[in-house]
């Protein structure tokens, strides 16, 4: 089970089915949520020096006000240097384009693009994944 996990999405509907999905699936300990990027990376920034408070997952949707998703991904390159344990991404969008798919992949950030609505095999599979390149504790 992650310890963290965060959830970058606008959309209120759909953050609240998905807490429910990551509820029901007990894949995370804890959930914060952010409305746009800009605070998804004010959040990362101002905890970048304390590993327990930083997410080892992020869902990151694109499309967002303020901060997009493409835009978080440049604001995070600037920042994953300075944060002291790996933190994996999962790109999340209703888009079924090859070319935001191809976007997210080539970025060297992203490591799974999941279409929304999200479902629990899919989303488990990405924990799993995450879960196996951090090791044991």
């Amino acid at each position: 089970m992650l310890e963290i996990l965060c959830v970058v999405d606008d959309d209120k509907i759909f953050t609240y089915l998905l807490k429910r999905i990551i509820e029901k699936a007990k894949i995370a300990r804890e959930i914060i949520f952010f409305e746009n990027g800009r605070d998804a990376m004010d959040y990362l920034n101002s905890h970048k020096e304390d590993a327990l408070k930083l997410p080892q997952l992020i869902l990151l949707d694109i499309n967002m006000p303020i901060l997009d998703g493409w835009q978080f991904l440049n604001e995070y390159g600037k920042l994953k240097p300075d944060v002291p344990r790996p933190i994996s991404i999962c790109m999340m969008s209703s888009s079924s384009e090859v070319e935001d798919y191809d976007r997210a992949m080539g970025s060297g950030h992203v490591m799974d693009y999941l279409q929304k609505p999200v479902q629990i095999p899919p989303l488990k599979e990405v924990t799993e994944r995450v879960l196996s390149f951090l090791g044991p504790k």
